[in-house]
């Protein structure tokens, strides 16, 4: 399964970028992200997400 992170901005909340990526991929970014405090969502991706 792939799954969409994006990087949240940290005053108003609108993503600033995305990334499509591997089941085994998204614990490694929630860390990075955890470790730094920075904001992310992710959410399945779609097919349309997976193909850019």
């Amino acid at each position: 399964m792939r799954f969409e992170i994006m990087r949240l901005d940290d005053v108003n909340g609108t993503a600033v970028d995305s990334t499509v990526v591997d089941a085994a991929s998204v614990n490694r970014i929630v860390q990075q992200a955890a470790a730094i405090g920075q904001r992310i969502y992710i959410r399945p991706a779609d097919s349309a997400a997976s193909a850019s």
